[in-house]
């Protein structure tokens, strides 16, 4: 019978020792390296720099550099004034009887779409309640949905509705923060918009 160690030898990492049982009280040791083919030498080998026509993204986050020394890339950093369209607690309810006193302004339609508040009337009932600021995003009217669509659209959905009170919920940050890459989903939008939103 043969016991198998696996160890540290001097010269070389990849043997093994192979020591009899039946000795006494010497021990024969003998050693043998053991080839297993392919990937014999793949990981005694320092890794060697990538091609950077072949680095992939899993190479830079595994820290796999193109090259030695160099620096992993930082994070992107948030910009000071980004809003978390995401985050219900940036977004406001006010419901107010009409006349409001709200002027509206279309966003630049060719990047986003959709209205915001421009100013409020002197005396108005908007100005009166004190919720509303300019530059807040009109995202529903009541329960419908009216982030991204154009003024007519928008302020149409105002007009129409018949209750003694019309419900707006607005999102207190800017068009791109909405609207941009790093806007609200439209199915987050919606879900937000059906679960009653921000309450008034």
């Amino acid at each position: 019978m043969a016991i198998a160690c696996i160890g540290q030898l001097p010269q070389s990492s990849d043997a093994f020792t192979f020591i009899s049982s039946k000795s006494s009280s010497s021990t024969v040791a003998r050693t043998s390296s053991l080839s297993m083919g392919l990937l014999d030498d793949a990981f005694s080998k320092p890794m060697s720099d990538i091609d950077s026509e072949r680095e992939t993204p899993i190479d830079r986050w595994m820290g796999w550099s193109t090259k030695k020394g160099a620096t992993p890339a930082t994070p992107q950093q948030v910009p000071a004034n980004f809003v978390d369209s995401m985050d219900a607690t940036n977004y406001i309810s006010i419901e107010l009887e009409k006349p409001m006193g709200i002027v509206f302004e279309e966003n630049d339609e060719s990047k986003f779409g959709g209205i915001y508040v421009v100013s409020m009337s002197e005396g108005g009932n908007a100005e009166k309640a004190g919720v509303l600021q300019t530059g807040d995003q009109l995202v529903a009217v009541g329960m419908t949905n009216v982030a991204g669509q154009s003024f007519d659209d928008a302020l149409g959905a105002i007009v129409e509705s018949d209750a003694p009170k019309t419900k707006l919920v607005l999102f207190r940050g800017s068009a791109k923060d909405v609207y941009g890459p790093t806007g609200a989903s439209k199915d987050w939008l919606q879900e937000f918009i059906d679960s009653g939103a921000a309450q008034a």
